[in-house]
C-alpha cells in the first residue's frame, strides 16, 4: 500500500514539472529548424528618401561644392566662342572705354554654391528613376583694382537616370543611364552691380555666354560624382531599389 502511494505521488511529481518545463522558452539551437519571418519591406516614403538622402550625402562627400567653386569659368569666357563674341572682347570692350579701372583682366570666382534638396520621379513604367540634382551659386564679377563689379545668382538642374542592369554574371546593378543638365533650367539674375555704368548689355552678353557653356560644364563635373556616389551605395538600399525597378514596383509617391 505504501510503495502504491509514493507511485502515484511520484507521477503527479513527474506530470506537474514536465507542464512546468514546457511552459518555458525554448533556448535557441542553430541545428533546429526555425519559423523564418520574412523581413518588412520598406515603405515606399522610406526608400525614396533613404535614396535621395543618400545621393546627396555621397555627393557632397564628394566634394561637390568644392568643384563647383572651381569651375574653370574664366578661361572658358575669355574664348567663349570667337575673339569677337567672347565676352573680353565684347561688351567689356566697350565699359574699358568707359574708365581706365577697367582696363585689366576681370577675375570671375564662383562662391556660395549649394546644393538644393533632390528631386525624385520614377517612369511611368516604374523601371527607371530620374534625379533632379538642384544647385545654385554666385557668380562675382571682378576687377582687381574696383572689387567687385557685379554679382550673378545662378541656378541649373542637372538630371540623372537611374536604371538596374544585369551582367554577364547575372548580377545586377543600379547605374546611370544619363546624366545631363536640364534643358531651360538655367536661371541667371543680377543680385548687385554698378548701377551708374551702362552694365545692362554687358550683363547680357555675359548670361548668353553662360546659358552657352555653364550647363555643359556643370554636367561634366557632376555626373562622375554621381557615378561614385553610386558605387559606394548601400549595398541594403540598392538591392531594394534594383528589386523594386527590375519588377516595376511604384515607390515613389506622386505629389
Amino acid at each position: 500500500m505504501f510503495q502504491i502511494g509514493s507511485l502515484v505521488v511520484l507521477c503527479g511529481l513527474l506530470a506537474q514539472t514536465t507542464a512546468l518545463l514546457e511552459a518555458l522558452p525554448v533556448p535557441l539551437d542553430q541545428t533546429l529548424p526555425l519559423a523564418l519571418t520574412p523581413a518588412l519591406a520598406p515603405k515606399p516614403t522610406d526608400l525614396a528618401g533613404s535614396l535621395t538622402g543618400a545621393l546627396s550625402n555621397g555627393l557632397l562627400s564628394e566634394g561637390l561644392l568644392g568643384t563647383l567653386e572651381n569651375l574653370p569659368l574664366l578661361d572658358i569666357l575669355k574664348t567663349g566662342g570667337s575673339a569677337s563674341s567672347g565676352l573680353l572682347g565684347g561688351p567689356l570692350g566697350k565699359l574699358t572705354s568707359l574708365t581706365p579701372l577697367l582696363n585689366n583682366i576681370i577675375d570671375l570666382k564662383i562662391t556660395n554654391p549649394q546644393l538644393l534638396e533632390l528631386g525624385l520621379v520614377q517612369s511611368p513604367d516604374g523601371h527607371r528613376l530620374y534625379v533632379t540634382i538642384p544647385l545654385g551659386m554666385i557668380l562675382n564679377v571682378k576687377t582687381p583694382l574696383m572689387g567687385s563689379l557685379l554679382k550673378l545668382a545662378v541656378k541649373l538642374n542637372i538630371t540623372v537616370e537611374l536604371l538596374a542592369v544585369t551582367d554577364e554574371q547575372k548580377h545586377v546593378h543600379l547605374v546611370v543611364g544619363d546624366c545631363t543638365h536640364s534643358p531651360g533650367s538655367l536661371q541667371i539674375s543680377l543680385l548687385d552691380g554698378l548701377g551708374p555704368l551702362p552694365i545692362q548689355s554687358f550683363v547680357d552678353n555675359l548670361t548668353g555666354i553662360l546659358n552657352n557653356v555653364l550647363p555643359g560644364l556643370v554636367q561634366e563635373k557632376v555626373c562622375p560624382l554621381v557615378n561614385a556616389v553610386l558605387s559606394r551605395l548601400d549595398v541594403t538600399l540598392v538591392h531594394s531599389i534594383v528589386n523594386a525597378l527590375i519588377h516595376g514596383l511604384e515607390f515613389v509617391i506622386k505629389v
